[in-house]
């Protein structure tokens, strides 16, 4: 099993913008140092908590100062990007990195996203795979294009490619970087699209791990009608992880740190409005009122000593059937020397106890 990260990223509004970015910096390069396999940076453009909104210029500042570690758009909201400009932008970091990127793509259904970019509400999804389409057709074919269409027609039916006069950039990595979709719900299309296109499927943290396990149904079901054979080692999974030197020191941190307040005040009040709270839940009958921080410390959060942080990943990889990549989700780092400890505990003390899975 490999470790990376997913940085939302996480943040209180009320800290400066550049004080976010150099902590999420140092915690990436931390990450690369201590042998973190990738890092997925995520990209919203009206959300104050996760306050990224070019995830590809992030990487570019980041990169140069790692060796080791992969990083992705986690994910680039396809809907809200020109496919020509998107596939010239992740192709130019493709190269810039050496080949050390994943392509994530993404929906986006955040309402002030969509308002700001006169984005009917019903079209998000439908734009994410024209997008796509058109972005793998641009990668992997020479001028001229004609590619009509309701949604972003393509053309380019004059190329002078004797003065360099012609398509978009193609990828360093041949034919493209690797793909990759978030899943959410338990009947995603997304998880089912990614199985059929062989795409690596990414299980949302906010998600109940009762829930993760109909992922891969659906990645397994797309596969077979795409006449591909699914392999779990590209499923990632995401998970808050907090391991500190003894467990009634983890879960005491964990019920007063940023853990706490991302979701006190962020994810209870954001996921409460829109019933979305509902896929925490361990069974249907739970009542609302139920999921408490102890509840998610208890049912969705990986919180402990070392031993037993390693023995609840081993748990939720048994109950899952098995995937390939643990991501832990990155929050702010209020207490930066905890979090630090944290991360070399979760790579040199929870991950060689689970050498045995593969």
């Amino acid at each position: 099993m490999q470790l990376g990260l997913f940085m939302m990223p996480l943040h209180p509004p009320d800290k400066p913008l550049a004080q976010c970015y150099e902590e999420d910096r140092e915690l990436l390069v931390l990450a690369d140092e201590l042998g973190y396999h990738e890092a997925w940076i995520g990209e919203h453009a009206t959300m104050a908590w996760e306050n990224i909104p070019a995830p590809d210029q992030f990487i570019a500042r980041v990169f140069p100062e790692t060796k080791h570690i992969r990083f992705g758009t986690g994910v680039v909201l396809m809907a809200q990007h020109h496919p020509a400009n998107t596939a010239n932008r992740v192709a130019q970091l493709d190269h810039l990195t050496g080949g050390r990127i994943n392509f994530g793509i993404g929906v986006g259904r955040v309402p002030t996203d969509l308002e700001l970019f006169g984005i009917d509400g019903q079209l998000p999804e439908l734009l994410m795979f024209r997008a796509i389409d058109l972005i793998l057709a641009m990668w992997t074919q020479d001028p001229p294009y004609d590619m009509p269409g309701q949604f972003w027609p393509i053309r380019v039916r004059n190329p002078v490619p004797d003065v360099g006069l012609g398509g978009p950039l193609k990828p360093f990595q041949k034919p493209h970087p690797p793909i990759a979709v978030p899943g959410m719900t338990a009947q995603s299309r997304l998880m089912r699209a990614a199985g059929e296109r062989g795409w690596a499927p990414l299980s949302s943290n906010l998600v109940h791990p009762r829930f993760v396990k109909s992922h891969w149904d659906q990645v397994a079901g797309g596969a077979a009608e795409g006449g591909r054979t699914a392999d779990r080692s590209t499923w990632r999974i995401a998970r808050e992880i907090y391991v500190d030197d003894t467990t009634v020191a983890a879960r005491a941190y964990a019920r007063r740190g940023s853990l706490a307040r991302g979701y006190e005040d962020y994810f209870f009040k954001l996921f409460g409005r829109n019933g979305q709270n509902a896929l925490w839940k361990c069974r249907d009958d739970l009542p609302t009122s139920d999921l408490t921080l102890d509840y998610m410390i208890d049912n969705m959060w990986l919180v402990g000593d070392p031993e037993s942080v390693a023995s609840q990943i081993r748990e939720l990889y048994e109950r899952v059937g098995g995937f390939g990549t643990l991501l832990w989700v990155t929050h702010d780092w209020d207490d930066a020397d905890r979090w630090r400890r944290s991360m070399r505990l979760l790579a040199t003390e929870v991950m060689p106890r689970l050498t045995d899975l593969a």
